[in-house]
């Protein structure tokens, strides 16, 4: 029989878990410092792992992964399946932000919001 208190920490570290990844990810975060780390990691393999955010919560979710378990088998599946219910609920959320509209803009502009003018 499952524990009722593992069962919450799964679902807290789950919640935490898509709120990382989606922050990172998406989000510019608190004074812009998210999308100033995600511009100066550039285009290499970083910058491209902050856009993902399916990769990122495949790694942020390794942390409390290797802390609900004692056994290899245990970690691995809830390695998985920390991930893969962080990405359900990215898939679910995402469907309300389908009608928001993204609007490119010009190089100059991201200056300015980057260095604060």
């Amino acid at each position: 029989m499952i524990d009722g208190k593992f069962v919450w920490c799964f679902v807290l570290c789950a919640l935490a878990i898509w709120r990382v990844a989606h922050l990172l990810a998406r989000e510019n975060g608190p004074w812009d410092l998210i999308v100033r780390l995600r511009s100066g990691l550039g285009s290499g393999l970083l910058g491209r792992l902050m856009d993902c955010f399916y990769c990122l919560s495949f790694l942020v979710s390794l942390p409390p992964a290797i802390w609900l378990n004692t056994s290899l088998i245990g970690f691995l599946i809830q390695w998985m399946a920390l991930s893969a219910t962080a990405c359900l609920v990215e898939k679910t959320t995402q469907g309300q932000q389908r009608f928001l509209r993204v609007v490119p803009v010009s190089r100059a502009y991201f200056n300015k919001v980057i260095d604060g003018v």
